[in-house]
């Protein structure tokens, strides 16, 4: 079965800084349970490349993600490199500034991002201090809609110190679909620990997805670790609403390629998770 990785990151070696830097109580937990300083400064293109080759992954969407701590543009632009360089194995989602610059700015970068052939922008409230539903995204929003762009969210728990889980509640995506419903709108790490609820925003929305970076698959099949909703819906009403992510180097490829195929789902839900939702999404 060739495999569609909903989302990997820009390797920090393609990045304007090398090294993998955030404040620290930004960093001590993600350290502490995902290792992530490491695996960012360890992750290069030529390892993911052979990863992809190695686990049947015919594509990747290469996401330009930041928590805020590096410039945007060139961001992107590390972006472009790759994708220039690639543009067999990646598609492109970028970067825009909801860290102090305008309302305005970003909407003109997802623009920029349209007009330059990315499929999506990613954003991150939690770690600007914004609701998903602040008004202050509004126009990004819009403008995404607009240009029919996809718009990556973080969701539920995040591992800083410094940024509180309550701005990326499941009734706040809610709102922004009942206010955009022609955005298609991505729920990155499906929103544990509210997964029952994310589950019912997108139930209630066919432009809501929920996609499982950043997780280790055995734990969405295990029994009381809080995605029972999820691991049973998948199955069945919200099959064709979930999409296969990695994360990368967040996870390792073959590990959660192994853990997916392990994991109970039917063949069928399978190769909805694992290419038929993505190539639709992205008009593959």
């Amino acid at each position: 079965m060739q495999i569609i990785d909903a989302r990997v990151r820009v390797p920090q070696a393609g990045r304007e800084s090398s090294k993998y830097a955030a404040p620290e109580r930004q960093t001590e937990q993600y350290d502490r349970v995902l290792d992530l300083s490491e695996k960012m400064n360890a992750g290069t293109l030529e390892s993911l490349l052979e990863s992809m080759e190695s686990q049947g992954i015919s594509k990747a969407v290469m996401h330009a993600e930041t928590e805020g701590n590096e410039d945007i543009d060139a961001l992107n632009n590390s972006l472009f490199k790759i994708l220039e360089q690639h543009s067999d194995k990646f598609l492109g989602v970028g970067a825009v500034d909801i860290y102090g610059g305008s309302p305005g700015t970003a909407s003109i970068q997802v623009r920029d991002a349209s007009d330059r052939g990315l499929v999506g922008v990613s954003m991150q409230p939690s770690f600007a201090g914004l609701d998903i539903d602040s008004r202050l995204l509004y126009p990004a929003y819009a403008r995404a809609e607009e240009l029919e762009m996809v718009v990556f969210l973080h969701t539920g728990i995040n591992y800083s110190r410094m940024h509180p889980i309550r701005h990326e509640r499941p009734e706040l995506l809610d709102q922004v679909a009942c206010d955009f419903p022609n955005l298609k709108l991505v729920a990155c790490h499906a929103g544990w620990p509210y997964a029952a609820e994310f589950c019912a925003v997108a139930r209630r929305h066919p432009t809501v997805y929920l996609e499982f970076g950043g997780l280790a698959p055995k734990y969405v099949a295990k029994s009381g670790a809080g995605w029972d909703t999820v691991h049973s819906l998948m199955d069945n009403v919200l099959q064709r609403q979930v999409l296969f992510g990695s994360d990368w180097p967040v996870m390792d490829l073959e590990r959660v390629v192994e853990e997916w195929n392990a994991s109970g789902l039917s063949s069928k839900t399978l190769a909805r998770l694992f290419s038929e939702n993505c190539a639709e999404l992205f008009d593959l």
